[in-house]
């Protein structure tokens, strides 16, 4: 391929992202984000006299006890927090069925909490992984280093192909030692041979270091086969394939039964852990999902 073409279609896909998820973020998200994510730091600004309605936990006990009247602490919002975007670029991402593949809604749905959290005066980084991390951009402000992002979500190519939740999660706690606002943007597909999740004990670490929410996207056609005959299907990140008889209701029924054993185990895990999370699929309004998941916090 021309490498001028490359480069022009390139920009073309960057600039077609920055447009459509730049909007958003300033018409919709920018306010909800807001409301969402900041407040949870908040730093001493002064002390005042007591008012009505004063929340009584933020009294201040030796300036009352020394001025002989009520006096409260006061607080304000940390205005600028770090943003970190953890992007699962593994092979399973390239699957999509409903008119776009997985990796392309996590793009979009990264373009937007980036330009929600530079609207918002937020340090945005990314890290890019699959079974290893792929490329770690350290978090700052400003337009250029928000497209230089984008642009690693279109074009990184992963030298790996699995998908390795618990390396990105270490690498996260490692990296960013002051609490950080981090976002693991995934198809969460890591799991055991028994259907259960694997990063459990990395995730645990995690949130108690930073404020961790996943966004899980998903294809339609992952929770349910479709009756048409004997396929041959291959796994996108070990390579295997095998022939699969979708005709018969017991190999669709124990693929359903299994998908669903293994959402649940993972959404055991959120509740646990007290993860706020949302799943949103490809073809899908992810405006309204979103939405749905600023509001829950």
């Amino acid at each position: 391929m021309d490498t001028n073409t490359s480069a022009a279609d390139l920009l073309k896909k960057v600039r077609k992202i920055e447009i459509k998820t730049k909007a958003l973020s300033h018409q919709i998200f920018a306010g909800e984000y807001h409301s969402a994510f900041k407040g949870r730091g908040m730093a001493f600004s002064e002390v005042r006299e007591y008012q009505y309605g004063d929340d009584v936990r933020n009294m201040d006990w030796n300036v009352t006890a020394r001025l002989r009247a009520p006096y409260v602490k006061v607080f304000e919002e940390e205005r600028e927090m770090t943003v970190m975007l953890l992007i699962d670029i593994s092979r399973s991402g390239l699957f999509g069925t409903d008119g776009s593949t997985k990796r392309d809604l996590i793009a979009e749905l990264a373009a937007v909490l980036s330009f929600s959290a530079i609207i918002n005066n937020d340090k945005v980084g990314a890290l890019f992984f699959s079974d290893r991390v792929e490329e770690f951009i350290p978090p700052r402000k400003g337009r250029s280093h928000l497209l230089h992002i984008i642009r690693e979500i279109i074009e990184l190519q992963p030298k790996s192909s699995g998908t390795d939740i618990s390396g990105a999660l270490r690498f996260l706690t490692n990296a960013i030692k002051q609490k950080c606002t981090a976002f693991l943007l995934s198809d969460m597909m890591d799991f055991n041979e028994d259907g259960y999740p694997r990063y459990e004990d990395a995730l645990k670490v995690a949130v108690n270091r930073h404020d961790i929410s996943v966004i899980k996207v998903y294809d339609s056609r992952e929770r349910s086969i479709p009756d048409v005959g004997l396929v041959n299907v291959k796994d996108s990140e070990t390579g295997r394939t095998a022939w699969v008889n979708t005709s018969s209701k017991k190999v669709r029924r124990a693929f359903a039964e299994s998908v669903k054993a293994s959402d649940m185990a993972a959404n055991k895990l959120m509740l646990r852990y007290q993860i706020d999370n949302v799943e949103i699929a490809t073809g899908s309004d992810y405006v309204k999902g979103l939405m749905a998941f600023f509001d829950k916090r």
